[in-house]
């Protein structure tokens, strides 16, 4: 019988943003809007759709081996588990996710120390009533079923933890930002038994590496080109690598074979400066990996 972990794909936002992730990573995830088991082309992975707020709770019970969540979710459910890696998903967000507290323009709350005897409203419940425990600071804290900025515009409760990632939207509904309680962005997470475990601990550090190393590829591209071999200087001093690039003589000419790795962003800036410089027959491709020594 063929070994297996279990792993755990976040329905919701982020779900066809890891799909895509763990495809670059070499592992093609199906989907059917049927069920909640996706298939995965790996015979020793089986996987399940569930959502991000949960997952934490999943991976500590062993419901699942491996899982992605954010860190505001592991620590609202006080979950036991092992942070493999940061996941920042640039297709997503480049910046990290932050809950705030906010309140309206006019309150006369003016830090978290004013929330005393006030009632905030918040999905981040346990988390948010941890926080304000630890300051001594008496608040009632309820849980909040979505809408959150409105039960404060409305004046249902005095203030709201809210997750965001530039404001932009709390200041639209005319709030303010008080406090920022916690920066969070996806972890990788293993149930501790499981990474205990030898085989499934080979096979949970297997799909970190090359999922940070799908990720390591996500802003770079591959560029390769014909250089006279009297221009090379020219050229490579043009070039930006992750090292240096890579250079082989081409059969029976007096032309050279370059090939690097570069920032897609100055990829525009540089192929016009290489074609000036002597390079001619530049070609670039997509990269769905770097994979680095300290990756792994």
């Amino acid at each position: 019988m063929t070994k297996q972990i279990k792993l755990g794909i976040p329905k919701g936002s982020l779900e066809n943003a890891t799909i895509e992730l763990f495809q670059r990573a070499g592992w093609k995830i199906t989907v059917s809007s049927r069920n909640y088991f996706p298939v995965i082309d790996d015979p020793e992975i089986v996987c399940s759709l569930v959502r991000a707020q949960e997952m934490a709770r999943y991976v500590e019970s062993g419901v699942l081996d491996l899982g992605l969540t954010g860190l505001d979710w592991i620590l609202e459910n006080e979950a036991d588990v092992e942070i493999i890696s940061d996941l920042v998903y640039s297709k997503v967000s480049t910046r990290k996710a932050k809950w705030v507290l906010a309140v309206p323009e006019d309150s006369p709350i003016a830090s978290v120390h004013d929330c005393a005897g006030k009632t905030i409203s918040t999905e981040l419940v346990n988390f948010t009533k941890s926080y304000f425990n630890r300051l001594d600071i008496p608040v009632q804290v309820e849980f909040s079923w979505g809408a959150t900025e409105a039960k404060v515009v409305e004046g249902l409760v005095d203030a709201i933890v809210e997750v965001t990632e530039t404001g932009s939207t709390i200041r639209a509904h005319g709030l303010k930002i008080i406090e920022t309680l916690l920066e969070t962005n996806t972890k990788l997470i293993a149930n501790k038994k499981s990474y205990a475990d030898v085989w499934k601990k080979k096979k949970i550090s297997q799909a970190a590496l090359l999922l940070r190393g799908a990720l390591n590829a996500d802003k770079l591209i591959g560029l390769k080109m014909n250089v006279p071999k009297d221009r090379m200087e020219q050229v490579v001093a043009i070039l930006p690598s992750l090292t240096s690039p890579t250079i082989a003589q081409l059969y029976k000419s007096e032309w050279l074979s370059v090939e690097t790795v570069i920032e897609e962003s100055v990829a525009r800036e540089v192929i016009p400066r290489l074609i000036e410089a002597g390079a001619d027959g530049i070609i670039e491709y997509p990269l769905n990996k770097v994979v680095n020594k300290n990756d792994v």
